[in-house]
């Protein structure tokens, strides 16, 4: 005899991803005491302890951590029992995406229309954050997909191919490096440099690439979106090294130039999951959409 319900499942995971019962309680509409004697009664009949309590944050330990890819299918399959008995195959439902920015900003919109011009009755919720803090919410099953830039490391991470993309490095126009042309790793020493946070794709990608080919390189501003650096750049402040997606405006507006360097600067964007997460023919559809997506006409301008 099955001992506990979904409603406790839904607790629990509502918990896991929100660290706090208090969060969970505001999401699941019921009182914190709910929440709580709902947790209590699911420990008691599973026998374990789902939770560490650290600095007044409920976190998951290797019991729940166990527990919550098998909780959320569970519930993921029963969100989906009344379409069974729907005659069409129409898609519905909500997906949550985590995009890094440049892909939020420049990709995602279209890619997102789209889809839904076939699925019109799929509801998104979006995140747009930097590489590692949306590969981190996926670990923590706080978000179902997301789109980055950055390879990160993780063995509870797939990684699927979602296109390729190209990084510029961009000063103002008036420097004397814009006016030469094939310009060498070299000749950048001794400049000052706008980064991205850390982990950023953008900032990841500069240090691999870019900076460890330079033995003197200052980083003068750290700055939370492309915007900001592009602007930077225009006033002067430095160089910077960005997605030709996030570029492509301030260009052709004539705020920044693109420098003609003798290095290969292509990166591989991805898509990332977790290992243990339930594909439901949403999130399955939605992921095979994509990797075609980006590969045909479809594109951002």
């Amino acid at each position: 005899m099955i001992s506990f319900t979904l409603r406790q499942l839904e607790v629990f995971t509502s918990i896991a991803k929100a660290s706090s019962m208090s969060s969970a309680a505001q999401t699941l509409c019921l009182s914190k005491a709910a929440v709580s004697l709902s947790l209590n009664e699911l420990e008691n009949q599973l026998g374990h302890t789902l939770f560490d309590r650290v600095n007044n944050r409920l976190v998951l330990n290797k019991e729940g951590s166990t527990l919550l890819p098998v909780a959320d299918e569970l519930l993921d399959r029963a969100r989906a029992i009344p379409s069974l008995f729907n005659d069409s195959n129409t898609l519905s439902g909500e997906l949550n995406v985590g995009a890094s920015n440049t892909i939020g900003n420049q990709l995602l919109p279209y890619l997102i229309r789209d889809f839904r011009q076939q699925h019109p009755a799929v509801r998104f919720t979006t995140l747009l954050e930097n590489s590692s803090l949306l590969s981190q919410k996926i670990i923590d099953y706080r978000i179902d997909i997301a789109l980055i830039e950055s390879n990160e490391d993780s063995d509870k991470l797939t990684h699927h191919p979602f296109g390729f993309d190209r990084m510029c490095i961009i000063c103002k126009p008036d420097n004397p490096l814009a006016k030469n042309s094939k310009l060498s790793i070299h000749e950048l020493e001794a400049n000052n440099w706008l980064l991205r946070e850390q982990g950023s794709g953008s900032r990841d990608y500069f240090i691999q690439h870019i900076a460890q080919n330079l033995t003197q390189w200052q980083g003068e501003f750290e700055l939370s979106n492309s915007e900001a650096i592009i602007n930077g750049v225009a006033a002067g402040l430095g160089l910077a090294c960005l997605s030709e997606l996030s570029i492509d405006s301030a260009l052709k507006a004539g705020k920044i130039s693109k420098l003609d360097i003798d290095l290969p600067l292509d990166r591989t964007m991805q898509i990332v999951l977790h290992k243990d997460k339930y594909l439901n023919p949403l999130l399955a559809a939605f992921l095979q959409y994509s990797l075609e997506w980006r590969l045909s006409a479809h594109c951002t301008k």
